[in-house]
């Protein structure tokens, strides 16, 4: 379910508890009971969906959270759309009694939805469960029995993963089994789990030893075991008595297809079978996969629709994969009755089985992470999706759950990174210290989220239109045709609109904003706006808006509930003054950044400053205003932004910001020397940016005192051209990872490699020291023209000297010196420029054309499709690498080791002889060895998908 409820908490309890000094209401008395029993449904629903995911499976499990959904919708739109009536309608500076209208009737339909939920889960899990943490203290083997495809390892996975199920048990373990088993894999594999990780004495044992070792590891602990997929009877036989009964509660479930083993593993245990949909389940799941939402089927289909569900057997697989042959197709009758006559041969001819493994990966998503992997959908295909803007968003819409000791920011960067082990989403580009700095996702499986997001009125993108986009919760468009073709009636079910295009005003007309009024979220900072919207101040309800235009008027504080405000100027002039006292005031606000603006205030609205104790990040404000009563209002600011547009007379202290990381400093008029010996750094700074300051060597100074920034970790300075030289102490910050010089003097560049130069002599390899692309390029230009004129004078010289030496009429035999040392710096210039061209040092051009005497093994990783062969096979082919051998081979899921030696040694040597062939597999590796010996080879091992192939190779 792509929503996750989280949103619903969050408006609850902000109408129970508003957090203002001077709230906008006061929750009327009477309803505050009810409220607050809401609440405690939508949190028991939290509970059930996070911590009892297997509750309900398949169709039912799917159907349950659809009403679940749309009650939460409901109830949001009853809460917000009274809420904000009731703000428009009263005057400013009054407040008001909130009395939300309809709450028993809310309250009715969450309850409704939790008798529905929990008839469901009887038959299925709540059986289980009592059967794994209850019943008696003997080992209990729990087969769950049933045909491919009915969702029997879907069970067990979310039985084994239950949060009560893993605190019960001491132990757990997970191994599958298949056709294809091997005892001394399952047992390891069992190992792994069971003691955290094999060692190199394990993986060197063999199947009686492991057997052994699984006995003792498991032998007084009380375990559960999955065995899942077990075809026959053999692999239960082989590793039963290495499963120890302790009398303590210890459980095995197995899944299996066949009754046959499933009675052979434990006869006297009841089967769990796995029960098929009867016919109007089916009709209803065929149904759902080819119909809108709200959309009628004609009786002559629906009568051939249910025969076709009929014939599918019940089987939740073969429905969903007939259901989707059948949405693609026309909806004729005659086409309908020929699927019909052969529900198999419809399966074989269906191509989409790519899109049905993705959806697997999805389905396993945990449910918090569902709605931000759809969300990331709304961004145009092959777009880098800024990490900054995505964790912004994902705040304002209420998909984040708060985490002990972490902010939502924080707690956003760890639910990317989970999308990113899961291989869903990729990191596009990194930062120097190493953050994260945007994200991409493959165009498959952005298709698959489209075809969710539009499934569950998710979002709605123009091309993607089909039937019910006013409903849908979020709109997003990436023309401003997209916009011009959409119908824009008031859509009270869209809470987030956003445009990533390139707009202009003209295009435009400020109206379609009042189609939202009961918007979240706002993100048009693309589309320029000649002057300020006045409708956008009607849409109270705004968590995050991003625009540019003009001016930005003082009334912006009517957004009481802004989180997240980012305001670019449209101006061509450069930093202008934002006159912005109001938005001090607003206690919401997370993120504040203005482009092309800077925050100033006068000293009369000082008094009504607010403590805005959720700010995180400022940029940018004038330093004058840096007073000591507006710091004090900032105390858990994490990222300042700050502007100098005169000469700064007194010390401005920021020690008291005890949480600052980032600072960025900048000026375009400034030109004199004491802007850093004027501030007062925090020790917990991480990050500097000196951009178009008045720098000089004495600042510089005070920054190379380590006591003054005893975290720095990056130090950038970008067009500081008074700055002369950069002192060698800098280098002896024991945290700095990276220091950036752009467009500064050649002197002040110089002196950053005179840093990193004297780092590395003390063995500080650590320290990176990076400067601006056309530097760059021209130090390595320099460095290629100088390794030219040494081997021109080495060739030339060394051959004057042969000639001079020579008698007249002879001939001589010319021995060049130093080639070696010659083509090594050739190597060393050529790795440098590539380092540049490609961006980044590690990129694997540049793996391998590395000179090192140590064999490098290149692994590249990524989910199915992505790309890992054809970059292999892209370096592979690249005549710009220059080895002595080159040899291919795939090993695949199946491999024999005798055939990848083969073929192998057919790359190296050409043709395999008789007498080759008939070689063992030690002769054939020994062989092989020989061959590569003393020789500079490249291989690839293209789709390994066990450890088993390279330790054997």
């Amino acid at each position: 379910m792509a929503y996750n409820l989280e949103s619903l908490v969050q408006i609850l309890e902000q109408i129970l508890e508003p957090d203002h000094d001077q709230p906008l209401w006061v929750l009327d008395s009477d309803k505050k009971p009810q409220m607050k029993t809401l609440l405690q449904k939508v949190y028991f629903f939290i509970d059930l969906l996070e911590n009892s995911s297997s509750a309900v499976s398949g169709y039912r499990r799917r159907g349950l959270e659809s009403r679940i959904r749309d009650t939460a919708y409901n109830a949001e739109d009853v809460l917000e759309s009274h809420l904000v009536d009731q703000l428009l309608s009263c005057r400013e500076g009054e407040s008001f009694i909130f009395s939300p209208p309809d709450l028993e009737k809310l309250i009715e339909d969450f309850e409704s939805a939790n008798k529905e939920m929990m008839s469901s889960m009887e038959a299925n899990e709540m059986q289980l469960k009592y059967r794994l943490m209850g019943g008696g203290s003997k080992l209990e083997v729990i087969p769950i029995v049933g045909m491919g495809g009915i969702g029997k390892t879907t069970l067990a996975r979310n039985l084994y993963k239950d949060r009560l199920v893993s605190f019960h048990f001491g132990v757990r373990a997970w191994a599958t089994i298949s056709q294809d088993h091997d005892v001394g894999k399952i047992l390891l594999g069992l190992l792994r789990l069971a003691t955290r990780g094999p060692t190199y004495e394990t993986l060197e044992m063999g199947h009686g030893e492991l057997g052994e070792l699984l006995y003792k590891t498991l032998f007084g602990r009380r375990y559960l075991i999955v065995l899942d997929d077990i075809w026959q009877t053999e692999p239960w036989d082989d590793i039963r008595r290495f499963l120890p009964d302790n009398n303590n509660g210890s459980r095995i479930i197995i899944t299996t297809r066949a009754l046959y083993v499933a009675d052979h593993i434990d006869s006297g245990s009841s089967l769990h079978r796995m029960s098929f949909l009867n016919s109007d389940e089916s009709w209803n799941l065929i149904h759902q996969k080819v119909f809108g939402a709200g959309e009628t089927c004609s009786r002559g289909l629906e009568s051939v629709g249910r025969k076709i569900a009929d014939n599918c057997g019940g089987l939740p697989l073969t429905i969903t994969v007939i259901g989707g042959l059948l949405s693609q197709a026309e909806r004729k009758q005659v086409f309908w009755e020929q699927v019909a006559e052969d529900v198999s041969s419809a399966i074989a001819d269906e191509d989409e089985h790519f899109f049905g493994i993705l959806s697997v990966s999805y389905n396993y998503l945990p449910y918090h992470l569902k709605p931000c992997l759809l969300y990331i959908c709304a961004f145009p295909e092959d777009y880098e999706i800024h990490a900054s803007r995505l964790i912004k968003l994902w705040v304002a819409e209420g998909f984040l759950k708060p985490i002990s000791g972490k902010s939502l920011e924080e707690a956003a960067e760890m639910y990317l990174m989970n999308l990113v082990d899961r291989n869903l989403i990729f990191i596009a580009q990194q930062r120097p210290e190493g953050k994260v700095k945007s994200y991409g996702i493959h165009d498959v499986l952005r298709d698959l989220c489209l075809k969710k997001a539009h499934e569950e009125n998710f979002l709605f993108i123009n091309r993607w239109y089909m039937r019910g986009g006013e409903d849908s919760r979020r709109v997003c468009a990436h023309s401003i045709q997209d916009i011009l073709d959409i119908s824009f009636n008031p859509m009270l079910s869209t809470r987030s609109f956003l445009f990533t295009g390139v707009g202009s005003q003209e295009k435009l007309h400020s109206s379609v904003i009042s189609a939202f009024n009961l918007l979240r979220v706002l993100d048009i900072l693309e589309i320029k706006f000649p002057l300020f919207p006045k409708e956008m101040l009607e849409l109270v309800n705004l968590r995050y808006l991003a625009l540019s235009t003009s001016e930005l008027p003082s009334s912006i504080s009517s957004l009481w509930n802004l989180r997240i405000l980012i305001f670019q100027s449209i101006a061509l002039s450069p930093m202008r003054r934002a006159m912005m006292p109001k938005i001090l005031g607003m206690a919401e606000l997370r993120h504040i950044k203005f482009k092309g603006f800077y925050v100033w205030y006068d000293n009369e609205y000082v008094e009504h400053f607010v403590v805005q104790d959720k700010l995180q990040s400022l940029s940018t404000i004038a330093i004058p205003q840096l007073t000591y009563r507006f710091l004090q209002t900032i105390p858990n600011l994490e990222k300042l932004g700050i502007f100098c547009d005169e000469e700064v007379d007194h010390v401005k202290d920021l020690s008291c910001l005890h949480k600052l990381r980032t600072l960025k400093c900048a000026s375009l008029k400034y030109d004199g020397g004491n802007l850093l010996s004027n501030l007062v750094f925090p020790h917990s700074l991480k990050k500097l940016t000196l951009r178009d300051c008045g720098v000089l060597d004495l600042d510089m100074n005070r920054i190379a005192d380590g006591t003054h920034f005893p975290r720095l970790e990056h130090l950038v300075i970008r067009h500081c051209l008074d700055l002369e030289a950069i002192p060698l102490g800098i280098g002896d910050i024991p945290t700095l990872k990276v220091i950036e010089v752009h467009e500064c003097s050649s002197s002040a560049v110089n002196a950053a490699r005179m840093i990193q130069e004297e780092q590395q002599s003390y063995g500080n390899d650590e320290l990176e020291v990076r400067f601006g692309t056309l530097y760059q390029l021209q130090s390595v230009e320099s460095r290629i023209r100088d390794v030219a004129y040494n081997a021109e004078d080495v060739l030339e010289s060394h051959l004057e000297k042969q000639l001079l030496s020579s008698h007249e009429g002879q001939s001589f035999t010319s021995f060049p010196p130093d080639l070696e040392e010659v083509i090594e710096d050739f190597d060393y210039a050529k790795e440098e420029m590539m380092a540049i061209v490609e961006g980044r040092e590690m990129h694997p051009k540049h793996r391998l054309m590395r000179r090192q005497p140590n064999l490098d093994v290149f692994v590249t990783v990524g989910m199915g499709g992505i790309g890992k062969t054809t970059l292999a096979r892209n370096l592979y082919d690249d005549p710009f690498f220059h080895f002595d051998i080159r040899a291919w081979v795939t090993i695949s899921q199946d491999y024999s080791l005798r055939e990848i030696l083969l073929s192998l040694l057919h790359c190296v040597i050409g043709k395999l002889t008789h007498e080759l062939l008939e070689k063992k597999n030690g002769e054939l590796g020994s062989y092989l060895s020989e061959h590569l010996g003393r020789r500079r080879y490249l291989i690839v091992l293209d789709d390994i998908w066990d450890i088993k192939p390279w330790d054997d190779l």
